[in-house]
């Protein structure tokens, strides 16, 4: 559980350090990430909040007591119910609950109330590993600061906490963080997408190479999990691209936002269709990938069934020579034939070879 407040730069200082109003300048703080015992990285802003700098240590000045800043961002981490409770009384908002981000009614996760925004989406997470999943991550748009609130620790908020670290004018406002993290959520999409793309690109070359080349996969059984995990990436990201794109459709009817932020919004929202489409196209390829692997499997089976009815049908008569002669009948004229045990033996080979050879010249086989 972690709170961490981003404060907006100062955007003018003097020489000697003073503000723009004459105040000391303050200073933003060093953000430090720490993995987390569970192997997740839980960015942890431990000095993040503006430090009050010392007046001048001179004799007889009195310390003037300086305006509290509003944060820009307050990023709510797996937080505590005394955290959100915090949260709730100093912004006079109702934090809605982990069961509340779940649901998936557009009234329940995209509102207004009071002059807040509630925006809930969802957001792919743990898209490297063989389980990626979706978590659910709610935008809280309150008079001029921004709350988000996850109970998980998805790759772009890990990156744009670094570039606010590097940067800090990305935190010039609310909605300046808001839309940069929509850009790095998409941003982190699109690259997934990309990967994916390749990914089958390969996969389709394993499905389609020679069944005797080096690089074949005979039992498929690789393949059809590689796919199967490919599907279901591009399920929880069109997914999550579904949301992203409800909440850009949401905050295009929003007043409070000036024309600047309509047209990065704009560009935001283009991206989300353009890579919507892409996703689409790997849903397909998936989908037909899968068609196909399925398809080689039945050939190789119904080859190895086929081989199995040859040899059924080349060994019958042999075997029916064998059971006449293994009769051991008092009147049979082979019996006491001299050479009644080497013609049978022939008998049973040729006519073992002769289906073999018909079956080959009809390319049976």
């Amino acid at each position: 559980m972690d709170t961490s407040e981003f404060f907006a730069p100062l955007r003018a200082t003097t020489d000697d350090g003073a503000g723009a109003d004459g105040s000391a300048a303050p200073r933003t703080g060093v953000a430090e990430t720490e993995p987390a015992e569970d192997g997740k990285s839980a960015a942890k802003i431990t000095a993040n909040a503006v430090d009050n700098a010392n007046a001048d240590a001179t004799a007889g000045k009195q310390d003037v007591a300086k305006p509290e800043r509003t944060p820009v961002w307050i990023d709510l981490l797996s937080p505590t119910s005394d955290e959100i409770h915090d949260i709730e009384q100093r912004f006079g908002i109702e934090v809605p609950t982990r069961e509340e981000m779940q649901e998936i009614e557009l009234s329940s996760r995209l509102y207004d109330e009071d002059g807040a925004l509630f925006m809930t989406v969802s957001v792919l997470t743990r898209a490297t590993t063989d389980a990626p999943q979706t978590a659910a991550v709610t935008f809280i748009l309150v008079k001029k600061t921004l709350i988000t609130l996850r109970y998980a620790d998805p790759v772009p908020f890990k990156t744009f906490i670094r570039r606010v670290k590097k940067t800090p004018s990305l935190a010039n406002s609310a909605e300046t963080v808001m839309f940069g993290l929509l850009e790095q959520i998409v941003d982190r999409l699109a690259d997934l997408m990309e990967q994916t793309a390749t990914d089958l690109e390969n996969l389709s070359n394993q499905v389609f190479a020679n069944p005797e080349g080096p690089g074949s996969d005979q039992d498929h059984r690789e393949t059809l999990r590689q796919i199967g995990r490919t599907g279901n990436l591009s399920g929880k990201a069109k997914d999550s691209l579904l949301n992203l794109h409800r909440l850009g459709l949401f905050l295009s009817t929003q007043t409070r936002l000036k024309k600047d932020a309509k047209a990065r919004l704009k560009v935001i929202s283009r991206d989300i269709v353009s890579i919507t489409e892409h996703a689409n196209f790997i849903a397909n390829k998936v989908t037909f990938l899968l068609d196909a692997t399925l398809g080689m499997i039945s050939l190789e089976q119904n080859n190895i069934i086929k081989i199995f009815s040859v040899a059924a049908a080349a060994f019958l008569p042999p075997t029916l020579i064998a059971s006449i002669y293994g009769m051991n009948f008092e009147v049979m004229p082979e019996l006491g034939w001299e050479f009644g045990y080497p013609v049978a033996i022939g008998l049973m080979i040729l006519s073992a070879v002769l289906p073999l050879w018909y079956f080959k010249r009809k390319g049976w086989l």
